[in-house]
């Protein structure tokens, strides 16, 4: 097992946003997170990742506890986080963005073998390596963000929304690099509101509503429920 969650429960502050919530991740998978806005689903990448803390519950990594391990620590453990929004550095490179994604690998070649995969995975970015961030479309800058989520060498790979604020014609290209990437055997965890194009990748999903799971299948399953249908593939 590559990731387990065991009945977290989590939040910020005093409000509680997630309950219990049960999920793992085998190695190899593709897992998708469904729900609404406010169902917890950013939350719970942010509890994976080490942002926030669990309240209670377990979380473990490989069979390693990863409770109260810093957010940097996780990196160099195999898991990267890539947020809704991007969050690439505007002002500096395409490059430079890169490089800071490798900051925990300390060999050199590891370094240059890894930047030339994001280029072989993502041209454009090759092609913009001398530009600022700020110069590029929206479809490229999450690009940028997940080939700097990779530069790491991660073993599980969390993205939040990657088709938000992307042009139609490049969420396609996105989703099937997406797919590449799991393909040399990075699993993913993915949080997308368009469950349709989630579903159509994922091995298996799980859906939230008010913090909690409250379905959970293949994505062949998901996307036969009625539920699922009714409420998030628009089918009457």
């Amino acid at each position: 097992m590559l990731l387990e969650l065991d009945n977290i429960t989590t939040g910020y502050g005093k409000a509680q946003v997630l309950k219990d919530i049960c999920l793992h991740i085998c190695e190899g998978e593709i897992v998708a997170l469904l729900g609404a806005n406010g169902a917890g689903k950013s939350t719970t990448l942010r509890c994976i990742a080490g942002v926030i803390q669990p309240w209670e519950g377990n979380i473990k990594f490989r069979g390693v506890d990863t409770g109260g391990v810093a957010p940097y620590i996780l990196v160099s453990k195999g898991i990267s986080y890539c947020p809704e929004g991007r969050d690439v550095f505007a002002n500096l490179t395409v490059l430079e963005n890169l490089k800071i994604g490798a900051y925990l690998v300390d060999d050199e070649k590891q370094s240059e073998f890894r930047l030339e995969w994001v280029y072989d995975l993502f041209p454009r970015l090759k092609e913009r390596q001398r530009q600022s961030a700020a110069s590029l479309s929206g479809g490229e800058q999450q690009m940028l963000a997940i080939g700097r989520s990779l530069m790491a060498n991660p073993k599980l790979l969390m993205l939040d929304e990657p088709s938000l604020g992307v042009a139609p014609i490049l969420i396609e290209a996105i989703y099937s690099k997406i797919q590449e990437i799991n393909a040399s055997g990075t699993s993913i965890l993915l949080v997308e509101q368009n469950a349709n194009l989630a579903l159509e990748v994922a091995d298996r999903a799980y859906v939230l509503e008010k913090g909690e799971v409250c379905l959970e299948g293949t994505g062949f399953e998901l996307r036969d429920n009625e539920h699922v249908k009714a409420s998030y593939l628009g089918i009457a």
